[in-house]
């Protein structure tokens, strides 16, 4: 029998005359094992990927090997209500696979399936409807919330015979200048497989960004990782810049790529310059190319011990054909951290700078959600995307489960596609036994009820969120609906199709263009306007 990491091997690539020959491996894989046991157990292992994920130039007819690694998720079912009445899940704030996605199109290749999470494409958006609104029934819904809550219900604009919900989490910003004292910690790969012109002086560049946005009060550390770790710069105050900018500066590749030791010294130079009611973080920036020292698992299991001392882990990943997001996304999460994808000097100034209190400042952490659906009023759901944050019904009520923490001015989206009662269900009606649900209105003009779970940053103990959700609320016409319900609908249809998901199979990519375009709004930093080339380039690719 083969072994399991060999049997996730898909294929490899060829460039010949820009042209990309995908092998997809076949008769191999009649020796790999069939499963993993649990999705607990699924999340230890790296999915190893040799497709057409993004190659780097090579010379013409050159076998060039990829090695890029992402974690395979299929996407979510639909459900029946009458049978699945509960939806519970993690909120995510990771923004690495727009990035990454973009990269692919831009280099002339359709990403794999694996690396569009659809979620990440929807919440890679700043909202335009910020404003903070009291609704009706809420519970917990109090003025010091760390977060508002909004949603907007409107037919599915590739399905306007189903429902689609919009559900928004606003987490409040805080002014720069009130910002509390930051203690970083930049843990840089300097191996040499970081020695090209998109990764370490890429890094380089970015972080100077970073550099330039720090107050007196903010220190930095820079702590370096090849063969070895290695101290680069200890506890230095904001105000010397000039002094961290010639530290930056001096960074060279070369060497293995001992992770685990890095790692290792970064949390000792947080400790030892902790600030207690600050901002404690490391910035992992890497490829996430371990290959010697300590093995994946065991420092993923030194984040989580050190996740408890109140330093969080964010990653920055960089590269390409042997790029293991895999292992950027678990660290991220693992550490309490976010997730992004630098592809481009440009990235680096949103994530970095535009969006930098977004980055480093958690105001809600462990936040969760619970939505139970009204069989009488919902014939069936359908989450899109959040595959990779589905937890157990009884795990929303455990505080001991980690979940997703969102940082000052964050904002966060949560799509579903409903079926409501009248509406045609993909299931028909059961002749015997429990029927999925029933097509007549009931008195309850519910159509769900939804619940939040978060704690304070230093909070131990979960504070509950609770409302309904009514049926009067659902707009009858797409056309009436927001811009941010017209925008982020084009970018959740973007996500699906690159995944090649049978739900939009009759969805052309001018409609998405054209839903976009709606949506567009100000687009304050163009984000909006780059994304709609992206869907006409995603149509050139396609064809």
């Amino acid at each position: 029998m083969l072994p399991l990491w060999f049997c996730q091997i898909k294929g490899i690539y060829m460039r010949v005359n820009k042209i990309y020959i995908i092998s997809i491996c076949g008769v191999l894989l009649s020796g790999c094992s069939s499963s993993v046991s649990s999705p607990q157990a699924e999340e230890r292992w790296h999915y190893v990927t040799m497709s057409a994920y993004a190659p780097s130039p090579v010379q013409q007819g050159q076998l060039q090997q990829n090695t890029a690694r992402y974690t395979h998720h299929e996407a979510n079912p639909i459900k029946q209500t009458a049978q699945e009445p509960l939806a519970t899940f993690s909120f995510d704030v990771d923004t690495g696979s727009y990035a990454n996605v973009r990269r692919f199109l831009k280099t002339g290749s359709l990403p794999g399936a694996d690396v569009v999470r659809v979620e990440e494409l929807v919440n890679y958006f700043p909202l335009t409807e910020a404003t903070k609104k009291n609704i009706p029934g809420c519970k917990g819904c109090e003025e010091n919330s760390p977060f508002s809550i909004n949603y907007e219900l409107t037919p599915a604009p590739w399905n306007e015979k189903h429902t689609l919900l919009r559900l928004d989490i606003a987490a409040n910003d805080i002014a720069r200048s009130k910002l509390p004292p930051t203690n970083l910690v930049f843990l840089i790969d300097t191996s040499g497989s970081m020695n090209s012109d998109e990764r370490l002086p890429l890094i380089k560049s970015s972080l100077k960004l970073l550099v330039n946005e720090l107050r007196d009060q903010d220190r930095i550390s820079i702590v370096t990782y090849a063969g070895s770790a290695r101290l680069l710069l200890s506890s230095t105050s904001g105000a010397e810049k000039n002094t961290i900018l010639n530290a930056i500066a001096n960074l060279q590749a070369g060497g293995g790529t001992n992770g685990g030791a890095g790692v290792a010294m970064a949390y000792e130079q947080a400790q030892a310059g902790y600030i207690k009611g600050g901002v404690n973080r490391i910035l992992l920036a890497t490829d996430g190319d371990f290959n010697i020292g300590d093995d994946p698992s065991s420092v993923e299991d030194l984040v989580k011990k050190q996740r408890e001392s109140g330093i969080t882990l964010s990653t920055l990943g960089v590269g390409d054909n042997n790029y293991n997001e895999a292992m950027m996304v678990k660290i991220a999460d693992t550490g309490n951290g976010n997730y992004s994808y630098l592809d481009s000097l440009s990235e680096a100034q949103k994530v970095l700078s535009n969006e930098m209190n977004q980055t480093l400042v958690t105001v809600a952490k462990d936040v969760k959600a619970q939505i139970e659906f009204n069989p009488q009023q919902v014939i069936e759901y359908r989450q899109i995307g959040y595959e990779k944050r589905q937890l157990r019904a009884d795990e929303f009520n455990n505080d001991a489960v980690d979940a997703g923490d969102i940082g000052a001015g964050k904002h966060v989206t949560v799509l579903f596609e409903l079926t409501l009662a009248g509406q045609q269900a993909s299931v028909d009606k059961l002749r015997y036994g429990k029927s999925p649900a029933s097509t007549q209105t009931s008195n309850s003009n519910e159509l769900m009820w939804v619940k939040l779970r978060y704690k304070a940053p230093q909070g131990e103990s979960s504070r509950l969120v609770e409302m309904p959700i009514i049926s009067s609320a659902v707009t009858r016409n797409f056309s009436r609906a927001s811009p941010d319900m017209h925008f982020l609908s084009a970018v959740a249809a973007y996500g699906q199709k690159l995944r090649g998901s049978e739900y939009l199979n009759k969805t052309s990519w001018q409609q998405i263009q054209s839903w976009a375009q709606e949506g567009k709004g100000a687009d304050q930093y163009g984000y909006r306007a780059e994304f709609i080339q992206l869907v006409g380039l995603a149509e050139s690719l396609s064809r």
